[in-house]
């Protein structure tokens, strides 16, 4: 689904094995799968909407369009019964403020709220035995 913020930027979100969708102008509100664009059709900075996505969504990853690591990081954490919010990031300001949020590069990736970090930090949570108990204690995994 594409995101566009009041800051006239376009972000556009994607669940995974979903085709994105258009969004129309700014002031539209919408409510898609427990994300809110446009809240209350406030104009919101990049890192204060980065905030909010990783706080309405138990797993989210903050990614290029295109960006094969994301496409890897959505297969895994499909594969153990998890699917991400996949948020495609256009605007440089919102690229950053992921990143800063995240403590690293875009993908980001965040579990219950908190950074993961990238691929490497999935695949660390993973190799570890963490994930499953990780996603299950967030609700991303039932059972």
């Amino acid at each position: 689904m594409m995101m566009q913020g009041g800051g006239g930027g376009v972000m556009s979100c994607a669940v995974a094995g979903e085709a994105a969708t258009a969004v129309g102008a700014p002031e539209r509100r919408r409510r898609a799968l427990g994300l809110t664009i446009d809240p209350a059709g406030d104009v919101e900075a990049p890192a204060e909407r980065i905030g909010r996505l990783v706080r309405e969504s138990p797993v989210v990853i903050f990614a290029r369009r295109g960006c094969c690591m994301c496409h890897v990081m959505r297969r895994l954490l499909a594969a153990v019964g998890a699917h991400a919010t996949v948020i495609e990031l256009e605007e440089a300001a919102e690229e950053a403020a992921a990143s800063a949020a995240a403590a690293a590069a875009v993908p980001a990736l965040f579990v219950g709220g908190a950074p993961v970090g990238g691929l490497d930090g999935l695949m660390g949570l993973h190799l570890s035995g963490l994930l499953v108990p990780r996603l299950r204690e967030v609700g991303a995994l039932c059972g």
